[in-house]
C-alpha cells in the first residue's frame, strides 16, 4: 500500500502544502498567501483547510503525518513560532492545533533543518553523514547533518548560520537588531545596504554610467537583489564588481560553515542562489579556500530547487528525527 504524507512550508508571505510519498514523489500541492490577517490561529486553521482539500483530492487514502518546516525562530516544547520575523504575533501555535484536528503525529522543525532532511533523504545528500544546506533568499540560514545526527539545539535553532559575524565592524544593521551579520550583507534584504555601502567607495563616473544605475534611474531606493543580478547578467561591469563583492563575504559564512561543520558536501537553496547559480557559486567557490581552515567539500545548487523544505518535510514524517 502506497505510505503518504502532508509536508508544509509556512513562510511569512506564503504557506504550501503538499502531498508526498515515501519515495519522494510529490502527488498534489496548494500554494496560497499566509493569512496573516486571520490571528495566530488562523495560519493553522489555514494550513487544516489546505489539508482537507488535498487529502479529498486523493479519495481518503491513508495519511501517515505531517511534517512542517518553519521560518523561525521556533518554540519546539510549546510546539509554534515565537514572535516569528514576518508573521506579528508573539506565537503562533501549529503543532498541537494539527494533530488535534487530523489525530496524526506532526512533526516541526526550523525551515532550513527541515531543507537539510529533504536533501539527506530525497537530494543530493543521500550518501552523506556530514551535510550542510545553506539558503540564500530573503534571509540566509542552514540546516546541518554531523556524523549523522541532525543538529536541533534548545529550542530548534541550532544552525542560524545567517547570523554568523562576518564583518567585525558591525557596519550593516541585521533584521534581528545584532550587527555585522552574514544576512545583513548577502541576504535578498541585505544585499541593497550592501551595495549602497559600496557604492559610496567607488567612482562616481563609473557608477553613474553603469547599466545598473540606468536600470534604477540613479535611485539608490530602488535597488533589489534582483535587478543588481539581472544587470551582472548582462555583463554590467559595475554589477559584476559587486556581485563578486558579495561573494567574498558568502565565501566568509561559507568557511564558517566548513570549519564549524566540516561537512562533505554543502547544497545550496534559496532564490538568490538558484536564480543567479554561477553568479552566486563561483565568487564561493574562488574565494572559499582563503578563509576555511578545514578541507573544502563540494558546493553544489540543490537538485530538489524551491521544493527543498517541502521534501524534507514529507521525508520527517517517514524518517523522525530522534
Amino acid at each position: 500500500m502506497e505510505r503518504l504524507a502532508v509536508g508544509v512550508d509556512v513562510g511569512g508571505t506564503n504557506i504550501r502544502v503538499a502531498l508526498g510519498d515515501e519515495r519522494g514523489r510529490i502527488i498534489a500541492r496548494i500554494s496560497e498567501r499566509t493569512e496573516k490577517h486571520r490571528g495566530p490561529e488562523g495560519i493553522s486553521r489555514q494550513i487544516a483547510r489546505n489539508i482537507r482539500s488535498l487529502i479529498e483530492r486523493i479519495g481518503g487514502k491513508k495519511i501517515e503525518g505531517i511534517g512542517i518546516g518553519s521560518a523561525g525562530p521556533l518554540d519546539l516544547k510549546r510546539g509554534g513560532l515565537m514572535k516569528p520575523t514576518n508573521i506579528p504575533y508573539d506565537f503562533v501555535p501549529l503543532v498541537e492545533p494539527l494533530r488535534e484536528e487530523f489525530d496524526l503525529p506532526v512533526y516541526l522543525l526550523n525551515d532550513c533543518s527541515v531543507a537539510v532532511v529533504g536533501e539527506r533523504f530525497f537530494g543530493a545528500g543521500k550518501e552523506h553523514e556530514n551535510l550542510a544546506y545553506i539558503t540564500l533568499s530573503t534571509g540566509i540560514g542552514g540546516g546541518i547533518y554531523v556524523d549523522g545526527h541532525l543538529l536541533i539545539g534548545k529550542d530548534g535553532n541550532a544552525t542560524e548560520i545567517g547570523h554568523f559575524t562576518i564583518d567585525c565592524e558591525g557596519r550593516l544593521l541585521c533584521g534581528c537588531g545584532k550587527r555585522g551579520h552574514w544576512e545583513a550583507y548577502c541576504s535578498g534584504n541585505g544585499i541593497p545596504n550592501y551595495v549602497k555601502l559600496l557604492l559610496s567607495e567607488e567612482d562616481p563616473e563609473e557608477v553613474k554610467d553603469s547599466l545598473l544605475m540606468r536600470k534604477i534611474n540613479g535611485n539608490l531606493n530602488l535597488l533589489t537583489a534582483k535587478i543588481l543580478y539581472d544587470c551582472a547578467k548582462a555583463g554590467d561591469p559595475l554589477s559584476l564588481k559587486l556581485t563578486d563583492r558579495i561573494g567574498v563575504l558568502n565565501a566568509i559564512g561559507f568557511a564558517c560553515v566548513i570549519d564549524a561543520y566540516d561537512p562533505s558536501l554543502i547544497t545550496v537553496g534559496g532564490s538568490i542562489a538558484l536564480r543567479n547559480e554561477s553568479l552566486v557559486l563561483s565568487p564561493i567557490r574562488k574565494y572559499v579556500g582563503e578563509h576555511a581552515r578545514n578541507r573544502v567539500p563540494e558546493i553544489r545548487i540543490t537538485p530538489l530547487g524551491d521544493d527543498v523544505v517541502l521534501y524534507g518535510a514529507i521525508a520527517m514524517v517517514f524518517h523522525p528525527i530522534e
